[in-house]
């Protein structure tokens, strides 16, 4: 089953373990004997900030989008969100403590290397990079505008590339990191009426598999997560009205999985983890 969102809205416990580290240092401030940073001096308060883990991602959207941002950001997180949506956002920012909206349109490398120089300054770099952002369309090879497939291609597969390229060098240069990508069952078949999505997902996947077999031996994790489900979202609810709940995926299961790649011990990294209900036909 396939769960397919919109471009603005619709990660190892050792491996990462200087990222994790890092932010429990910060939720467990105050604990042994370091002053409650709510009595920093303004300079300490920054410095407190600064040591905090960050996470960027992208699609920041109304369900996987903002359960990652939420969840990073309970995590210990700095979260910086970006989507094309400026007033969702802007929500989110007031919703979620320690994030940040940043917007900007992925399939642009000039506004990808732009959003990360802002993301780098008022932020620090990434440990971790969550591309989630995704274009689709519906229709078979005849029916299909090819000016769509190029745009999807864009979002879902030059995307990647340009936040691979732009963020990955300090990553290798740390030693440590993680990029994860979502995806969908189109990243591995091709069926006849989604020829104009399924064809960017599969380029998606083997480019995060390229990356991945790169970078891993030079510490940085690469997952790709395949979603084989429909997501919870009012507008599949809407779609899928006769569905009992069993047959969606929870938006926060996702971000749960997500979050659970980032602690995995480095001696077994994941790449292609697959999430489907526990009553998914497959």
């Amino acid at each position: 089953m396939l769960g397919v969102t919109t471009a603005g809205g619709s990660i190892g416990q050792f491996a990462n373990r200087a990222v994790c580290v890092r932010a429990i240092a910060v939720n467990l401030r105050g604990m042994g004997g370091s002053e409650p940073s709510s009595r920093l001096q303004p300079d300490q308060k920054k410095k407190s900030v600064m040591t905090q883990a960050i996470c960027v991602i992208t699609g920041v959207g109304p369900g996987t989008g903002s359960a990652l941002a939420r969840r990073f950001a309970s995590g210990g997180y700095r979260v910086a969100m970006i989507a094309r949506d400026l007033e969702r956002l802007s929500r989110l920012e007031r919703e979620i403590p320690g994030s940040k909206g940043y917007p900007c349109d992925v399939s642009d490398a000039s506004q990808v290397d732009g959003t990360a120089d802002r993301i780098e300054r008022e932020f620090g770099a990434p440990d971790v990079v969550v591309h989630n952002a995704v274009g689709g369309a519906f229709g078979t090879f005849l029916e299909i505008d090819p000016a769509v497939l190029n745009r999807n291609f864009q979002i879902n597969t030059m995307g990647l590339l340009y936040l691979a390229r732009r963020f990955a060098p300090a990553m290798v240069s740390a030693g440590r990191g993680t990029i994860i990508v979502t995806g969908n069952t189109s990243a591995s078949r091709g069926r006849a009426g989604f020829a104009g999505f399924a064809p960017t997902k599969a380029a998606q996947r083997i480019l995060a598999e390229s990356i991945a077999r790169d970078l891993g031996p030079k510490g940085v994790h690469v997952a790709y997560i395949v979603i084989d489900a429909v997501i919870d979202v009012p507008r599949q609810r809407e779609r899928f009205k006769d569905k009992r709940d069993e047959f969606f995926i929870k938006p926060a299961a996702i971000a749960e999985e997500a979050f659970h790649l980032t602690l995995q011990d480095r001696s077994a990294w994941s790449f292609n983890v697959e999430l489907r209900p526990y009553a998914e036909t497959w």
